[in-house]
């Protein structure tokens, strides 16, 4: 059934101009788990897609030829059901046959999803899907959709594969979660009206995962919503971490426990730090666990202020994860209002804050647009320098560094109401801004934003300290 697409502007563009192009178009569509990969295509190719399989997680390539000869049945209608092929040479070569006997005015569609799944093992699929392509599809106006989960491998196995698929990807979408202002209009459409602090609470504990927001109910608030989807017997999200990370990747225990220490960690560790503090090996494979992580969107990547690459700090910014590991693993005695208990406490509070965090990092874009430098080149990164005995350190988490000879040091604070600046916060922020600048001898001129869920009033502390103030309402533009 045809259904509404809620925002993915860009990804439906992308998708219709393979569509009316006059050339042959292989489409690598990339995302996370629960993202709503599928639903994109299904929805903005409705009743255009002539062929579609999906691979079975944790199935050997008997049963998947069987489910392609299932799935072409369905499709082709024949007099006789298709007989399993014997591998994905004589599979494709059954598809060809059948697409060479329909006569149609437009242009052929084959949808292909969950392919790591398909290609399992030593089952030839991508030599075969590579060769498919090449003596045939390039040549009879396909448009050929393929899609996965596990984000690492579609770019290592697909998009960088240096055999049959070499640099024969005509179009990338790589799907992210709804940003703040795509979950408002997402939950209107589904007819759930919150303000905007009740929908901030509901993505610091969610995220921007469509089929995890699909939960949140109308009529009740974020608390109350979070406790069903969250800490009810039979909550969606009760389990979810389990079942997350298994479904991407193959010795998932290795993403699982740098995932965990990313989480103990506000400000994000180095690579170095995380092989020390995590016992891993110093090789290849903490580098493929990272690489994997960062692609899939769970952790990101964020560039130390004037440092080199090795010094980049992952930090864990999936916001389900950083949720389950704070609050719904460590309470076995999980029940319906817990988070309304959960959140008068100090440990909401610390949370809270480092949430928000997140959700500011990653809406740089929307930051950007309210500061009025859209269109200036920025380079975004941290600044933090170890105390010692005659100061405290100092940790900036995000610094915008401006091409038009300026740079913002954001503050990044979470408060429930209006607030104030205190003498004392005052005094830190203007320590920050003159150790930043002795320590970096940087000529910009430096514009202290705060970024808050509500107004900073205006007082005798912050007048003159305080360049810009910007609330919530700029994270949903």
């Amino acid at each position: 059934m045809k259904q509404i697409l809620v925002g993915r502007k860009s990804e439906i563009e992308v998708l219709n101009k393979a569509l009316n192009s006059n050339e042959s178009e292989m489409v690598a569509l990339i995302g996370r788990r629960r993202v709503g990969k599928t639903f994109l295509v299904r929805q903005a190719l409705y009743g255009k897609i002539d062929f579609e399989l999906t691979g079975e997680q944790r199935t050997g390539m008997r049963q998947q030829l069987q489910n392609f000869a299932d799935r072409l049945t369905i499709h082709a209608k024949p007099a006789v059901p298709f007989q399993r092929p014997g591998n994905w040479h004589e599979a494709f070569k059954m598809l060809v046959l059948w697409l060479e006997a329909t006569s149609q005015s437009r242009r052929s569609v084959l949808f292909f999803d969950e392919l790591p799944w398909l290609a399992t093992r030593r089952s030839d699929f991508l030599s075969a899907l590579g060769y498919f392509w090449n003596s045939w599809a390039s040549q009879n106006n396909i448009m050929l959709v393929i899609c996965g989960s596990a984000a690492s491998w579609m770019i290592h196995n697909v998009v960088r594969d240096r055999g049959g698929l070499y640099n024969r990807i005509t179009r990338r979408i790589h799907l992210q979660p709804f940003n703040l202002a795509e979950t408002e209009a997402f939950l209107i459409h589904r007819g759930v009206r919150l303000d905007r602090y009740q929908l901030l609470q509901i993505y610091m504990a969610l995220g921007g995962i469509p089929h995890y927001l699909k939960e949140v109910e109308g009529g009740k608030t974020a608390a109350q919503n979070i406790d069903h989807i969250c800490f009810s017997p039979n909550g969606l999200l009760t389990d979810e971490f389990q079942q997350l990370y298994p479904a991407l990747f193959d010795q998932a225990y290795i993403h699982i426990k740098m995932i965990r220490l990313l989480a103990r960690s506000r400000h994000g560790l180095t690579r170095s730090e995380i092989i020390e503090h995590g016992e891993l090996a110093n090789g290849g494979n903490t580098s493929r666990v990272l690489e994997e992580l960062e692609s899939s969107g769970f952790i990101t990547g964020f560039y130390a202020y004037g440092k080199k690459k090795k010094e980049m700090r992952f930090r864990l910014t999936d916001e389900y994860s950083l949720f389950y590991l704070k609050f719904i693993e460590e309470n076995n005695d999980v029940q319906r209002g817990s988070w309304q208990t959960f959140s008068q406490n100090q440990s909401w509070k610390s949370w809270s804050g480092s949430a928000f965090e997140n959700i500011a990092l990653r809406h740089l874009t929307q930051i950007k647009r309210a500061l009025g430098i859209a269109a200036v080149h920025t380079e975004s990164s941290t600044f933090s320098i170890r105390g010692n005995s005659e100061q405290p350190g100092i940790q900036i988490d995000l610094l915008i560094d401006r091409n038009d000879h300026s740079i913002n040091i954001c503050e990044l604070k979470f408060y429930r109401e209006e607030w104030l600046l205190t003498r004392a916060m005052a005094t830190e922020m203007r320590h920050k801004i003159a150790h930043f600048k002795a320590v970096t001898q940087t000529k910009k001129q430096v514009f202290l934003t705060v970024i808050s869920p509500f107004l900073l009033i205006p007082n005798e502390h912050s007048t003159g300290l305080v360049d810009v103030s910007l609330t919530m309402d700029a994270l949903f533009e």
